[in-house]
Order: structure tokens, then sequence, then C-alpha cells
């Protein structure tokens, strides 16, 4: 069940907002439209687990560390929480494992729709740099996350509107690359 009351079908991923009050499913192929990329793998392995060191060989990501956020897990917590729902970009890449627990990541479609992307135990998604988002629990009131950066950790959060940083720039024309190449393909 998503925070506002709404569910997705077992074969979403989530679901996007086309106007105040419609909710549509969507799939993992709406995420790729926008640079979002998803894994499901087992949490239960983490460490040993062949894929996640194949993605972190190809994607450069040679620092991992891990989040525990839920009451009484993290010194000031509710603060965290709303720093986090806060829309807002980042330079580099987002990217986070779900070990336990779950919660929401918020993305802005081409449209600037909202997309909500349910995240639980065993799913990994790459936010590209320069999308605009924003994170919240589910019901569970907790999540335990993989961290994963290239080099040295930097989460510095753009609060939007951040239109002129070169990260958005970069998104935004990756985008329309994308769009342009699609419709020559028809």
């Amino acid at each position: 069940m998503f925070k506002d009351g709404i569910e997705a079908n077992s074969s979403s991923y989530g679901l996007i907002r086309r106007s105040y009050s419609e909710w549509t499913p969507f799939s993992v192929f709406t995420l790729m439209e926008i640079g979002v990329v998803y894994w499901r793998l087992d949490p239960k392995k983490t460490e040993s687990e062949e894929e996640l060191k194949k993605i972190r060989e190809a994607g450069g990501y040679s620092y991992m560390d891990f989040l525990e956020l839920g009451p009484g897990k993290v010194e000031n917590y509710e603060e965290k929480l709303k720093n986090f729902y806060r829309e807002h970009m980042h330079a580099d890449e987002e990217i986070r494992y779900c070990l336990e627990g779950g919660g929401y990541f918020d993305v802005r479609d081409k449209g600037d729709f909202w997309i909500r992307i349910r995240i639980k135990e065993g799913d990994m998604i790459v936010l590209p740099a320069g999308i605009y988002h924003r994170f919240t629990l589910d019901t569970s009131n907790y999540v335990k996350l993989m961290r994963l950066f290239i080099g040295e950790p930097v989460w510095t959060a753009y609060n939007r509107p951040q239109d002129d940083h070169p990260a958005r720039k970069d998104y935004v024309n990756s985008l329309m690359k994308h769009s342009e190449v699609s419709l020559g393909a028809y």
C-alpha cells in the first residue's frame, strides 16, 4: 500500500501520478526511459552475490556503506526524513540496495509528473545524476540500505530548482537525446 492509500498491482514497480487524483501503474521500461536502473537481487547473500559484484565492477562503485533509517536508528531521525523527502537532485548517481524494510523513491518523469517507485528487500536502484527525486519510508517506518559510491562518498543534495546545475543540464540533454533516438527508430 502506498503512503496515500494507493496500491500498485503486482506486475508494476509503482505508480505514476498523472493528475492530482490519478495514479497509473508502470513497468521497468518507464524507469529506463528516464535513466533509472533497477535490479532485483537476493539480500540474504549481500557480500557473496555474484550479480552485485558485477554491478559494482561495471559501475565503478568502489565504496560501500550502510544506512539504517528508522526511529532510534539514526540521530535527528525526523529531520533526516524531512530532508530526504524534500525534492532535490545530486551531482552524482544515487545507488541504493534495500536489505531490509522499504520505502518509496519519487522521481520526475519527462512531463514533470511524479513516479512513485516502491523499494523493498532485494531491490537495487540507480538514480541518474541530475534527476529530481525524494525519498520516504513505507508503513514499516524502517529501511536498511547499502549505499554505493564511485570513489569517496559524496552526498550533497541540491534542492529544486537547480535547472542551471551542470548535472541537471546533462541529465535533461540525455533525455532529449534518448527521445530523438527513440523517435528516429520508428
